[in-house]
C-alpha cells in the first residue's frame, strides 16, 4: 500500500487528470483490503467480487464528477459499507456465518501480517469468528475495521459517518461484550 504522502500524489493527478495509471495504482493497493472488507460481511465469493468492483467503479465515477476527496481510503470503505447495505435492502437473505477456512486463496486475515500470526490456532480463530458474528451489527463492523483492516480511529469515523469519540466507545463497548462471550 502506498504511503500516505504518495497516496495523495495519486489522487491529485486522479483528481486533476483523471489519470488511469493512478487509478490503476491505488486500484492494487486497496483491491484486497477491500475485497477482505466485503467478504466478511456477504454470503459468497461472488457477491464479494461483484460488490468490489462495483465500489471502485462507483469511487472512478465519484472522482469523475470532479468531486473533492479527503481521503481515498476512506472514501473506498464508505461506499464499500453502502454497496453491502444496498445488496441487503434488495435481497431477503441473511449471511452464512463465515469461517477462517472459507477465505479464498491469496487473500489472508491481514495482509500485514502482523495483526494475525500464522494461524496455528484456527479452531480458536474461528470460535472468536463466530463470537463476533453474534455481535450486533455496529459492533462487527468496528472491529473488523480495527482489527481485520487495521485502520486507525480516524478512519473508522470517517467511514461510520461517527465522531472519533463515538468510535472509540463503541470499540470499549463491542470488545467488553466480546470478551464476555468468549468467557462463556
Amino acid at each position: 500500500m502506498p504511503g500516505k504522502l504518495s497516496e495523495k500524489i495519486l489522487l491529485y493527478r486522479l483528481q486533476t487528470k483523471q489519470d488511469p495509471e493512478a487509478f490503476t495504482e491505488l486500484y492494487d493497493s486497496y483491491v484486497k483490503r477491500i475485497y477482505r472488507f466485503v467478504f466478511f460481511k456477504v454470503p459468497g465469493h461472488e457477491e464479494a467480487e461483484d460488490i468490489t468492483s462495483e465500489v471502485f467503479l462507483k469511487v472512478w465515477n465519484h472522482i469523475a464528477e470532479n468531486k473533492e476527496i479527503k481521503s481515498f481510503s476512506g472514501l473506498l470503505y464508505r461506499v464499500a459499507r453502502n454497496c453491502i447495505i444496498d445488496l441487503y435492502r434488495s435481497k431477503s437473505y441473511q449471511p452464512n456465518p463465515l469461517l477462517l477456512s472459507e477465505l479464498p486463496e491469496g487473500i489472508e486475515p491481514s495482509d500485514k501480517g502482523i495483526a494475525v500470526e500464522k494461524i496455528s490456532v484456527s479452531s480458536e480463530a474461528e470460535e472468536m469468528i463466530k463470537a463476533i458474528k453474534k455481535l450486533k451489527q455496529e459492533y462487527q463492523e468496528v472491529l473488523t475495521l480495527k482489527y481485520v483492516d487495521e485502520l486507525n480511529v480516524d478512519e473508522i469515523a470517517e467511514i461510520t459517518g461517527k465522531g472519533q469519540i463515538a468510535v472509540r466507545v463503541t470499540l470499549h463497548r463491542a470488545m467488553k461484550k466480546l470478551k464476555i462471550m468468549v468467557e462463556k
